[in-house]
Order: C-alpha cells, then sequence, then structure tokens
C-alpha cells in the first residue's frame, strides 16, 4: 500500500512507485474526458511534476489516488480554459480584415525581430514542454538531467523537445510567409 509519508520524506523512488502505478491509469482516465492524447500526456506529465512539488501539503487522511486525480482534474480544467480562450482568440483576430496589399510578413526578419518571434512561440508552448524547452535550451540541462529532475524518462524529454522545436519552426513560417 503506497503512503503519503513517503512522497511528504522526498522518497524518490518511492514517488516512481507511484508514478508507475498510476501513469497509465492517468494518462488514461485524461484520455477518456478529452479523447485527446496530447491533453492527456500534458496533463499527466503536469499532475506528477506538481504532485512532487506539492509533495509537503499532502494530506494524508487521502489517498495517493484520490490526491492526483484531483490535481489532475484541475490541471485539465485549467488547460481547456487556457486553449478554449486561445481559441476565442484566434477566431475573432481570423475574422479581421487586413488591407489588400500589405506584405510586410515576407520582409527579412532582423536578428532582434527573430529572437522576438522564437520568445512568442515558446510562451505558446504547453507548459510542460516549454519547461523542458527551456532547461534544455536556457540553462542547459542535458535531456538525462531533465528526466531526472521531473521524474520522466528522456524518451519523453527527446520527443518533448522535438515537438517543441517542430511547433515553433511552425509558428515562425507562419510569421515569415
Amino acid at each position: 500500500m503506497l503512503s503519503i509519508k513517503e512522497l511528504k520524506d522526498g522518497d524518490e523512488f518511492y514517488f516512481r512507485q507511484v508514478f508507475d502505478q498510476y501513469h497509465q491509469k492517468l494518462y488514461f482516465f485524461i484520455l477518456y474526458k478529452t479523447k485527446s492524447e496530447y491533453i492527456a500526456e500534458e496533463v499527466a506529465q503536469m499532475a506528477f511534476t506538481k504532485l512532487w512539488q506539492c509533495r509537503q501539503t499532502l494530506r494524508e487522511e487521502y489517498t495517493i489516488s484520490t490526491q492526483l486525480f484531483r490535481i489532475a482534474t484541475t490541471i485539465l480544467i485549467d488547460f481547456l480554459r487556457k486553449y478554449n480562450n486561445k481559441d476565442a482568440v484566434t477566431a475573432r483576430l481570423d475574422g479581421l480584415d487586413v488591407e489588400e496589399g500589405v506584405d510586410s510578413t515576407n520582409e527579412k526578419m532582423s536578428g532582434v525581430e527573430l529572437q522576438k518571434r522564437i520568445s512568442e512561440a515558446v510562451n505558446e508552448l504547453p507548459p510542460v514542454r516549454k519547461q523542458v524547452f527551456e532547461m534544455s535550451r536556457e540553462q542547459g540541462m542535458s535531456y538525462r538531467e531533465i528526466a531526472e529532475t521531473l521524474c520522466v524518462s528522456s524518451k519523453t524529454v527527446e520527443a518533448h523537445i522535438y515537438k517543441a522545436l517542430k511547433q515553433i519552426k511552425k509558428y515562425i513560417s507562419v510569421v515569415i510567409d
């Protein structure tokens, strides 16, 4: 039986056991609710990250699974609110008329402007992917170091970096074209 005390004590081996026992259940719970593999993966990772970060505030009268699923549900609600708001803003922007004949996006970007666009693209990344990307690119951490810090596999880190770079390139190409 898994208990809260080991988590509160910061036992990383024990946390790994919790992760191994509940990750798949949590992932499929979120997948069932959202029908999105992307959201399920993001929210599951965020839930385990928050569980570890907030382990001192866990209550011993509730099971780990109860608290983990509450954390995940709260994160999911926040996640969906954030993306629903972005969709509404995007829809409003798509409805605006742009003057014909004005095509400033074809002009070459300066290095400063390109860096600004990259920063904007990074800010658009989902929270866990953004965190992994910043740990890699800004803090210079290796995939293994990031994996150990976030209690995920190196392959998960690699996938986040790949998807982040792909999303950033897509964002920049849309702005330039």
